[in-house]
């Protein structure tokens, strides 16, 4: 395991995030996130910067190893927790809060 990799599992972990729930949140299958995280795939730039709003952790931290102390987002400690059914509405929810602000950006 590389050491990218094992930031990015320890900070899933810390939250109390499944490999499914990250792979959920970032759009790819947990394969990718279980290669990721064992350092048997690189993670690309779109990934990296999904991964690092769903931690908490800039890029850069996730990259060099330094985090910088902050509170985590507590509906990521929770999200595991919920069932398939919510967790999908969360993620429809994100979805459209995303679209909708792109929106915003682009008018």
């Amino acid at each position: 395991m590389n050491e990218l990799g094992t930031r990015l599992r320890e900070a899933r972990e810390y939250l109390g995030l499944t490999q499914d729930d990250v792979a959920k949140l970032v759009g790819v299958s947990r394969v990718i996130i279980t290669n990721i995280e064992a350092g048997t795939r690189k993670v690309s730039a779109e990934e990296l910067s999904k991964l690092s709003k769903i931690y908490g952790w800039t890029m850069e931290e996730l990259i060099e190893g330094e985090k910088k102390e902050k509170n985590m987002p507590m509906f990521a400690r929770a999200f595991s927790e919920l069932s398939e059914e919510d967790q999908k509405e969360i993620i429809n929810l994100i979805k459209f809060k995303k679209m909708y602000k792109d929106k915003k950006l682009n008018e």
